[in-house]
């Protein structure tokens, strides 16, 4: 038996553990899985992403009195942001990219501007009834999803 007075590697680096990640493969989003799961998991993330928006949008603007474009501006980057975690990881099954974020960033502000300026304009449009607020909501909000899951199907998880 050799014995060595060099400590091994293992001896010489202090263990790091390594962050907790969700498994993902390498493929690219439309060979991770079908169609019809990426819609499910789509749908799915975006009824979670969706009460995280409105929970807040009626939170900041019911309760704390924050003008109807400032409590949906707050609320829908809340919204998006949790959107966009769990679709990388879980819907699309795509590692971290720059390139990608840059894309997320300009589809987001895209789906922003129809997402308030829809709301504002339903907001307007409907009488003051207690409907009035989520149904606004509800019809901006399923423009800016139709949008996204084409943009991000099509386009964004399609980017290595």
């Amino acid at each position: 038996m050799i014995v060595s007075d060099t400590p091994s590697r293992s001896q010489q680096e202090p263990h790091v553990p390594l962050p907790v990640e969700i498994p993902v493969t390498e493929n690219i989003a439309d060979d991770a899985l079908d169609l019809k799961t990426q819609i499910v998991r789509f749908v799915l993330t975006g009824g979670l992403s969706a009460v995280v928006d409105f929970g807040l949008y009626f939170l900041l603007f019911e309760v704390v009195g924050l003008p109807v474009n400032v409590a949906k501006s707050i609320s829908f980057i809340a919204g998006t942001t949790t959107a966009y975690l769990i679709n990388r990881r879980w819907t699309f099954k795509a590692e971290p990219s720059r390139a990608r974020f840059v894309a997320v960033v300009i589809l987001y502000a895209v789906t922003f501007a129809v997402q308030v300026g829809l709301n504002w304009v339903m907001y307007h449009a409907f009488p003051d009834e207690w409907w009035r607020l989520p149904l606004a909501f509800v019809i901006a909000q399923g423009t800016a999803t139709v949008i996204n899951f084409v943009v991000q199907r099509a386009v964004i998880f399609r980017i290595h």
